[in-house]
């Protein structure tokens, strides 16, 4: 019997923990979930702002091509029955997304492939097939800069919707009858949605988090109205069910950093308790976009776990937030402070006595 590879353990691993916390797994589920595939770029590439997958990608094809073969392995050792997803772009003409710069066909297929549970009843995979065909919501951004229409040629700063031939605002793209309905009050916007015969998601780039945030959504009028009236004739139940889900979600949100500090104990044994709790509560914080709330952090994924622990050894015992300062570039930053980190994840692994 051949020996695991540290890969074939990884993908093996991200596959196993889609499946359980979905019923289904694709090769878009395992790439994502090892951290070759980030979250907000996985985004653009559905919104048509990325020609193909592999663009995107922290590694390279080839890479990628041993990832999958190994999850082509796993599949079949599992007895899992395949379902064919239909992967559209979130633009107006709603076309296919490409996978990879090839666009071989068995490829592709093999992405729009998802596995599901053998034991999952038809109606159940029927309705996990459809929701997960769906086409995505039209998507218009807000330009931190005037981009001129490439329809009408007019230049201003108001909302783009961004085509193949350039931003179309929305005059052009037939949209100029929508209004805007900003975020933040999330039964509104369902229900808004919900009467809006026709609606989009409103982005707006942040360079300080450098990915793509929703404002809002565009909507029908009309639809404003309706979900005006439905909100206020049951607010008083909802704004209940809001302080139950807080607490709850504090308490979860406890309970997994306490995981995870007991992960980072396991892992490193020489690392002090009291720092495993300061890098659980850091990486573990909601909203925070850190290791530890990505989906292979959740899970409590050995790797994901080292990432974090190597992300506080750099910012808090090393030079590493200096030596930016002093205006070195971030790689090489990295690599001056590479064995100072090395000597400490050493340390906390195989500590003394």
């Amino acid at each position: 019997m051949q020996p695991v590879s540290k890969l074939e353990r990884r993908v093996v691993n991200a596959a196993e923990q889609a499946l359980q916390r979905q019923r289904s797994v694709s090769a878009l589920d395992v790439l994502t979930g090892m951290g070759w595939l980030p979250p907000g770029q996985v985004t653009d590439w559905r919104q048509g702002r990325a020609p193909h997958l592999e663009q995107i990608a922290a590694v390279s094809a080839d890479r990628i091509a041993d990832a999958l073969d190994f999850f082509r392995r796993w599949v079949d050792g599992r007895g899992l029955r395949p379902s064919e997803v239909e992967y559209l772009s979130a633009t107006r003409d709603r076309r296919p997304l490409r996978f990879t710069a090839g666009g071989e066909a068995s490829v592709e297929l093999a992405y729009r492939t998802h596995w599901m549970a053998a034991d999952l009843p038809e109606k159940q995979r029927e309705r996990l097939t459809a929701r997960q065909s769906k086409p995505p919501d039209l998507v218009v951004v807000q330009p931190v800069r005037a981009l001129a229409c490439a329809g009408c040629g007019q230049a201003e700063d108001g909302m783009r919707l961004m085509e193949d031939a350039g931003p179309i605002c929305l005059a052009c793209a037939d949209l100029d009858h929508l209004e805007f309905l900003p975020a933040g009050d999330a039964a509104m916007t369902r229900r808004a949605k919900q009467f809006s015969r026709l609606s989009a998601v409103v982005v707006r780039f942040s360079r300080s988090r450098r990915r793509h945030e929703r404002q809002g959504l565009l909507v029908e009028a009309a639809a404003i109205e309706q979900a005006e009236q439905l909100c206020l004739s049951d607010e008083e139940a909802r704004a209940r069910r809001r302080e139950r889900d807080r607490v709850r979600r504090e308490s979860a949100d406890v309970t997994f950093q306490q995981r995870l500090a007991e992960q980072i104990g396991q892992l490193f044994p020489g690392c002090p308790p009291q720092r495993a709790e300061a890098i659980s509560r850091h990486t573990g914080e909601r909203g925070s976009g850190r290791v530890g709330r990505s989906a292979a952090g959740r899970d409590l994924d050995p790797d994901a776990v080292t990432r974090a622990v190597v992300a506080s050894v750099r910012h808090e015992d090393t030079a590493y937030d200096e030596l930016l300062m002093a205006g070195v570039p971030r790689e090489e930053a990295r690599e001056r402070i590479r064995t100072e980190i090395d000597k400490v994840l050493e340390r906390w692994r195989h500590p003394a006595g």
